[in-house]
């Protein structure tokens, strides 16, 4: 069981914040299948402060997805605690701080992982939101800005230091955005380092390389972030992997994932019509069904015929259009 602060979760795998991708339906589909821990999209602490529209939806949440986390991004320390603060009214169990978005839009801001270049920084920050609320405060970090500032070790002990009750760390710098290889040799450096739980994110594509993880770095729990793309199926896989490994207790809470040997056509096309119709519940028909494009492309990839099925969806107009399409496979 990994335990970050009060919180107890009973499987050490996690679904990454993608922008654009983990909304609550998808978030909730997995954690049917054996997600331990989920978190929300990565949130703008100065939208929520000006109340942006937008940021009203990826602020839902579900008891059924619990425990769950909010991720916020920001770089002013008294911001960012009060809309922790704000934050703590709602129905999370833990705050949690991104420190490694790459894009642009954020960096040039001073936010995401620009943070690993600032030091003092990340202490205000970690601080003065640890301080301002009781739920554990978590941090999200990269191995460092760039191949020559490797500074992962660093920053995590300040966010332990500074009140952080769990750190995740992706093994690749900003410089590497999400290309060549993860480095665990940094997830296994900060795991020496710290007390606090350590979750590992970057290359854990299967249940395979997800005990490999944990075994070569001695982390906590790991993180999916791109394999959890049009495959949910990933955590139940990585949830008996890791369980068969001897790597975690078994879930007593009757909720156990059925183990899935094989992801049929069928099973995915079901899955693709199930995830369309929720969140067009959730965002509308007209949002779900131009929202789902590139989930479908991400759930036909090497499937026979991907490009042309690809082709047509993109072309839809209503999930009566989706349903006709999906019925032919």
């Amino acid at each position: 069981m990994l335990k970050i602060g009060n919180i107890n979760i009973n499987a050490p795998v996690a679904l990454a914040p993608m922008a654009g991708v983990t909304d609550l339906p998808y978030r909730l589909i997995c954690k049917e299948f054996g997600c331990g821990m989920t978190v929300t999209e990565l949130i703008s602490a100065k939208a929520i402060l000006y109340n942006n529209k937008n940021t009203k939806l990826l602020l839902e949440t579900d008891e059924k997805e619990r425990p769950a986390a909010v991720q916020l991004f920001g770089s002013d320390p008294d911001i960012m605690a009060e809309i922790a603060k704000r934050c703590e009214e709602l129905d999370f169990e833990m705050i949690d701080i991104n420190m490694g978005c790459p894009v642009p839009k954020v960096v040039n801001n001073g936010e995401g992982s620009a943070l690993m270049k600032e030091p003092k920084l990340v202490e205000e920050i970690v601080s003065k939101m640890s301080k301002a609320v009781n739920k554990p405060v978590t941090v999200k970090i990269r191995s460092g800005f760039s191949k020559d500032n490797i500074n992962a070790v660093e920053i995590s002990k300040i966010c332990e230091a500074s009140g952080a009750k769990a750190v995740t760390v992706h093994a690749r710098t900003r410089e590497q955005y999400y290309s060549g290889d993860a480095d665990w040799s940094v997830i296994a450096a900060v795991k020496d380092a710290v007390g606090i739980p350590v979750i590992g994110n970057g290359d854990i594509r299967d249940g395979e390389s997800a005990v490999r993880c944990m075994k070569q770095t001695g982390c906590n729990g790991v993180m999916i972030g791109r394999a959890a793309r049009g495959n949910p199926w990933i955590f139940s896989e990585i949830y008996h992997a890791l369980k068969n490994a001897g790597l975690m207790q078994r879930d007593t809470s009757g909720t156990e994932p059925v183990e899935i040997p094989e992801v049929s056509i069928y099973v995915k096309k079901e899955m693709m019509l199930r995830h369309a119709r929720e969140l067009a519940c959730f965002k509308g028909e007209y949002t779900a069904v131009r929202e789902m494009r590139k989930h479908f492309g991400w759930y036909t990839a090497g499937m026979k015929h991907a490009a042309d099925l690809r082709r047509n969806i993109n072309s839809c107009e209503s999930l009566e259009d989706l349903t006709a399409i999906l019925k032919v496979i």
